[in-house]
């Protein structure tokens, strides 16, 4: 099998590029190890940034979005049992944000690459990058029994953190920085209507809290939670019990309850790769970074240096010039660290740490009262999540 761009990983980083490449008049092959049922309900991020909600329209997968999507133009920061709206329009010139989980946008991106696009295989293995640092790359995989050779003129590395294609690049030329968190998140889908219009996040001594949703008629809720808890310890009165609590406020503000549908414990953990290019292989999305949720920028991350990566093509073939595929690596590490620092920055203003101390809560509550009085402040904060440019 032979293509100008192999991609390994349906995720939406995989399926974003495979979208963009055919409406750019470049053929893709997408391999992805699971089946299209495990790919459309595989539970990720839900919060998509200003730049990503664009490129979605822009790319033709974006009607469904602006159907069902949640428009945000804000959210609530709660500490000392107060209440914070932080305005995301009036702060950026009209940048809001998007609540639409990543199930939906694969399930988007899925139909219209098998109704138009090029070859996305499911359940196909791929099982190493083979010449990258060559003029023809290859991805040996498995399929149906079968194993068989892609041959590419550029492979893509979008198979996450575990995949094969960040472990062909050479340990002389990988730098990897990474820090693990001592708490999780537990996560769970309730079905109730959302007790607030826009997402909460809570700094509370006992520990953080976020209010989301996924719908009008589910809520999607998170505690902070010591890193080796099981889901299963926690039974649902308790964790309503302790939402209650983190979220409580002195305005009389109520949290709706309903039958809690799944639970999930998310480690926390911040990871880089560096470079995210060797010779005609280049990483994208978790396979060359990782965030800790509590930025939301997970996701947002992937369709940056998707963004990045086709352009550099399309620059290539209109010019001649690899400048900017050359550039690929710098120009989304930029990106990238902006990210992780504010990723880290709101992680460790919300959240309490095993051994934190009464100087360490003070600070916490100091930087969220900066927020709050401080328009320079807040507008950092405001231009961060709803995303940093593409361009």
């Amino acid at each position: 099998m032979r293509t100008t761009v192999g991609i390994i990983g349906a995720g939406p980083a995989g399926l974003l590029l495979a979208r963009l490449l055919h409406r750019a008049g470049i053929d893709s092959v997408v391999l992805e190890s699971r089946d299209r049922a495990y790919v459309e309900r595989r539970q990720r991020a839900g919060i998509l940034e200003q730049g990503t909600v664009d490129v979605l329209r822009e790319a033709g997968a974006g009607q469904r979005m602006d159907r069902e999507g949640l428009r945000h133009d804000g959210i609530e920061l709660r500490f000392d049992r107060r209440r914070h709206r932080v305005d995301f329009p009036g702060l950026t010139g009209g940048r809001s944000v998007m609540v639409y989980a990543q199930t939906e946008v694969c399930k988007d991106l899925i139909a219209l690459q098998l109704e138009e696009g090029g070859p996305l295989l499911f359940e196909a293995e791929a099982l190493a990058v083979e010449g990258a640092e060559g003029d023809r790359p290859r991805i040996p995989f498995r399929h149906q029994g079968r194993e068989d050779v892609l041959e590419c003129d550029y492979v893509v590395g979008c198979d996450g953190f575990w995949g094969v294609a960040r472990k062909a690049f050479p340990a002389a030329v990988s730098q990897v920085f990474e820090r693990s968190y001592p708490y999780a998140w537990l996560g769970i889908l309730a079905d109730v209507a959302p007790s607030h219009d826009e997402l909460v996040y809570a700094r509370h001594d006992r520990g953080f809290a976020l209010l989301s949703m996924r719908s009008p008629s589910v809520s999607r809720l998170y505690l902070q939670v010591p890193a080796d808890t099981k889901a299963e310890e926690w039974g649902d009165e308790e964790i309503w019990a302790e939402l209650e609590r983190r979220f409580a406020t002195d305005d009389g503000w109520t949290l709706k309850r309903g039958p809690i549908t799944q639970k999930s414990v998310t480690p926390m953990r911040s990871f880089v790769h560096e470079p995210m290019r060797h010779g005609r292989l280049f990483l994208a999305g978790d396979a060359a970074h990782i965030v800790p949720p509590t930025g939301a920028k997970g996701l947002n991350l992937a369709v940056g240096d998707v963004m990045t990566l086709v352009r550099a093509l399309v620059h290539e073939r209109e010019t001649g010039s690899p400048g900017l595929l050359d550039a690929y690596s710098a120009t989304c590490l930029r990106r990238v660290w902006q990210a992780e620092r504010f990723s880290y920055d709101m992680t460790t203003l919300l959240h309490r740490a095993p051994d934190a101390t009464d100087f360490g809560a003070r600070l916490q509550l100091a930087r969220l009262e900066r927020i709050a009085s401080s328009r320079a402040a807040e507008t950092d904060l405001a231009e961060a999540y709803t995303g940093f440019p593409l361009d």
